[in-house]
């Protein structure tokens, strides 16, 4: 077999392949054998009936066609191998010649991974918010968890903001009465703001007893986006009570005998929320210095791709309806023009961090141990809340355990470029990213650890 590759574009290539008919003997004899099996002859056992005879029964043409088929996709596989090309998505083929017993000649236009200069990543330079832990964060933890061992009592005052009350909700629209928006009993957390507008404001300032009505707009039901004409009524109104800020506080909420040591390990975790938001600020500046400064030819096909994907998303829950998208739209202020233009720019951004990303890795010669791809499935399971196993089943299913292998891939690839970046905050301080990303590498761990002496030649 002889191939060759034509480079259409940055983003896409031709593969001419040339098969001479004696390599396709193998694919002729698989093809007879199927026939074998499949047509019964007089006086012949199954699967025993002559390739002539087989032949004349079905036709020569058949046969071509068959073994054409089933040879195609191999030799394509083994071209793109040959050639070392690095595809995208599905090739379109077309057979340009084929001549019984001489030769079958196809090509296949297919995307590819564009070549992609990377810069020298010691020149980046990002700069980003300090992790600052004020006494006002640490008090808002600990009223947070004052919050949770509080109680509810009920008190015989007008309605404020923060009580907590059991209401009964009824809605109309034009007069008429809205079933799925009636409930009784509801307990709500008055500003909240978690049910509908308008409510909070509403409910502060009445009473036990007392009903009232505002306009809404519903935003959900067969009358999502008309206006409503809401009652409340109040059945009940408690307060939340909070604990005292002492050592007896300390001892019942946590693990610790005094309040000091409470609020100094609040102090840590508060730091630690810090650095891991400053982490995915670096992470975001790092990657968005590449995005300006890299050049990445998009395939159009894989961009259309995810154009399409997002399209399905929105619509999936409209009854793939895209009409109603129109309207959601433009009850929202906006436009389907508005909207395939955002939806473009998404896909093309996705589709050019993808392809970065993964140059990045193969430059890098980045890899992905058992250990850390289980950490991320154990993770994206616990994000959406079902067993390890199960999902492991779904992506399974969905063929998506590459999709997962991929994205842990690019992350480590990103986590290399920030390791050689050069990152400040704004108060002009270094920040250290190996504290962070733990990108530092084993020669310089080992260093950091050796004692005294080691680690040089004399």
């Amino acid at each position: 077999m002889k191939s060759t590759v034509e480079q259409l574009s940055p983003t896409r290539v031709r593969i001419n392949v040339e098969v001479p008919f004696e390599e396709l003997q193998p694919d002729f004899d698989r093809a007879f054998k199927a026939l074998a099996s499949q047509i019964r002859l007089p006086g012949f056992r199954p699967g025993k009936a002559p390739r002539k005879l087989l032949e004349a029964r079905v036709g020569r043409g058949a046969v071509l066609e068959q073994v054409v088929n089933d040879a195609i996709p191999a030799r394509y596989s083994e071209a793109v191998t040959a050639n070392e090309v690095k595809v995208l998505g599905q090739p379109e083929v077309d057979i340009t010649k084929l001549e019984d017993n001489v030769e079958l000649v196809f090509t296949a236009e297919v995307d590819v991974r564009p070549e992609i200069a990377l810069p020298d990543f010691s020149t980046i330079e990002v700069t980003v918010d300090p992790v600052e832990i004020t006494d006002e964060a640490v008090e808002e933890q600990l009223l947070s968890l004052r919050q949770r061992f509080g109680t509810l009592t009920g008190v015989e005052r007008p309605v404020q903001d923060g009580d907590f009350v059991s209401i009964d909700l009824s809605a109309t629209v034009g007069g008429e009465e809205v079933p799925e928006a009636s409930t009784t009993g509801l307990s709500h957390e008055v500003g909240s703001g978690q049910l509908i507008d308008g409510l909070d404001e509403a409910l502060v300032g009445m009473s036990a007893g007392e009903s009232k009505e505002f306009t809404t707009t519903l935003v959900a039901g067969d009358h999502a986006g008309d206006e409503a004409v809401v009652t409340v009524t109040v059945n009940s109104v408690k307060e939340r009570e909070l604990p005292a800020e002492d050592d007896e506080f300390a001892q019942l909420a946590s693990e610790f005998d005094t309040l000091d040591e409470l609020k100094a390990d609040l102090r840590e975790r508060v730091s630690r929320v810090k650095k891991v938001e400053q982490a995915g600020q670096i992470r975001d500046k790092v990657l968005d210095v590449l995005l300006e400064t890299v050049e990445v030819p998009l395939p159009e096909a894989v961009v259309q791709a995810e154009i399409d994907g997002a399209l399905h998303d929105a619509i999936h829950a409209l009854d793939h309806d895209e009409t109603k998208l129109d309207e959601l739209l433009e009850e929202q202020g906006s436009s389907r023009e508005e909207f395939d233009k955002d939806t473009r720019e998404s896909a093309e951004r996705a589709v050019k961090v993808q392809l970065l990303l993964d140059a990045i890795a193969e430059a890098e010669g980045t890899t992905v141990e058992q250990e850390e791809l289980t950490e991320r499935i154990f993770f994206q399971a616990q994000r959406y809340g079902i067993p390890p196993e199960q999902f492991i089943q779904q992506i399974g299913q969905a063929n998506q355990l590459g999709a997962v292998y991929a994205d842990v891939r690019r992350g480590k690839a990103l986590g290399s470029v920030v390791d050689r970046a050069t990152v400040t905050d704004t108060s002009g301080a270094t920040v250290d990213t190996s504290e962070l990303f733990g990108t530092k590498s084993d020669d310089e761990s080992e260093d950091a650890e050796a004692p005294a002496g080691e680690g040089e030649s004399e």
